[in-house]
C-alpha cells in the first residue's frame, strides 16, 4: 500500500498534524507518524520528516515501512501552481501524489539518528556566526568573543555523541578521520563537521553529482540556478578550515573539492569493494 502524507504545522504552533491520504479521495489527520496506518511493506511518502518526529519515524522504519520525503520542498508550491491546485494541507498531499518517485529520497535510519543529534549543533552555529556577524561593527568587542567563546565550548560538548554515533553508525568515520589528522584532542569539531559530510556523499553518485550537491559548481555555468545542500556545503568549509590549519578568508573552493574528492573516493572505493565481496581495508 502506498500513502501520501503532508506534514505541517498546527495554527497553535503546539506540534504537527499530519494529513494522509491512501486514493486522493479520503483524507484522514493524524498527530504522529507512529499513528499511521502502515505496515511492514507499506510504502509513506511524506514532504518533510521533522527532525521532532525523528524517533517516531525511525520506528516506523524498524516496523518495515518504507519511507520516502522529497528531496526540495520548493517543488510542491512549483507543481501546485502549475496543476491550479489552491494552497491547502489536502491540495499539498494532491501535488505529492503527482510528483515521480525519483525525486523522493528513501529514508535511512542512520542518516535520521544523525540529523537529530546535528540539529542541536547547527543551532549553536547559527548562533555564532550571528554573534560574529554583529561583532563585526560593536564597539565592545570583548563581550561578544567571550560569547563566542562560550559557544565554542558548548559546541565541543554538543559534538561528543555526534562522534561517538558517527563512530558506530558510519564505518568509515575513524578511518577517514585518521588520515585527515583529526583525530587528536581539541578536534571535536573538525569530526563532528566531518561527520555531517559523510552523512551526505552517497558512493552511487558520480563526482560530478557530489560536487554539485555540495555547491561547488563550475565558475562557467553562472546562468544555470544553483540548487545545493547549504547544511552540507558548510559542513565541509568548517572541514577543510580545520583540516588544512587555514583561516576562513584563506578558503577556496579549490581546496575543499580536494578535501571532497578524498572523502568521496574513499567511500566509493568501499562501496565496491563490498560489493565485489572484499573486505574494506584501511588504507595507508
Amino acid at each position: 500500500m502506498r500513502i501520501f502524507a503532508d506534514v505541517h504545522r498546527k495554527k497553535d504552533d503546539s506540534g504537527y498534524r499530519i494529513t494522509y491520504t491512501t486514493d486522493g479521495e479520503v483524507f484522514k489527520h493524524v498527530d504522529s507518524p507512529i499513528e499511521l496506518p502502515v505496515e511492514a511493506g507499506d510504502r509513506l511518502y511524506v514532504d518533510v520528516i521533522p527532525v521532532a518526529h525523528t524517533d517516531a519515524f525511525i520506528q516506523l522504519l524498524r516496523r518495515g515501512v518504507e519511507v520516502f520525503y522529497l528531496r526540495r520542498l520548493n517543488m510542491i508550491e512549483t507543481i501546485r501552481q502549475g496543476l491550479g491546485i489552491p494552497k491547502s494541507n489536502k491540495g499539498d498531499v494532491r501535488v505529492l501524489m503527482s510528483i515521480d518517485e525519483h525525486w523522493f529520497k528513501r529514508a535511512d535510519e542512520d542518516f535520521l539518528a544523525m540529523r537529530q543529534l546535528i540539529s542541536d549543533y547547527r543551532r549553536l552555529e547559527r548562533d555564532k556566526q550571528r554573534l560574529e556577524n554583529q561583532a563585526k561593527d560593536a564597539f565592545n568587542k570583548d563581550s561578544f568573543k567571550r560569547l563566542i567563546d562560550h559557544i565554542e565550548e558548548e559546541q565541543k560538548t554538543v559534538a561528543i555523541p555526534i562522534i561517538e554515533e558517527a563512530e558506530k553508525r558510519l564505518p568509515l568515520f575513524r578511518i577517514i578521520a585518521e588520515e585527515l589528522g583529526i583525530t587528536g584532542d581539541n578536534r571535536e569539531l573538525a569530526r563532528e563537521a566531518l561527520a555531517e559530510v559523510l552523512m551526505h556523499i552517497d558512493p552511487r553518485w558520480s563526482w560530478r553529482k557530489t560536487v554539485n550537491f555540495f555547491g561547488l559548481f563550475k565558475s562557467n555555468n553562472k546562468k544555470k540556478k544553483k540548487i545545493y545542500n547549504g547544511n552540507a556545503r558548510r559542513a565541509l568549509e568548517r572541514l577543510t578550515i580545520a583540516v588544512y590549519n587555514i583561516s576562513p578568508e584563506e578558503l577556496t573552493a579549490k581546496l575543499q573539492k580536494k578535501l571532497l574528492r578524498h572523502i568521496w573516493l574513499t567511500v566509493r572505493r568501499e562501496a565496491q569493494e563490498r560489493l565485489a565481496g572484499i573486505p574494506a581495508q584501511q588504507q595507508g
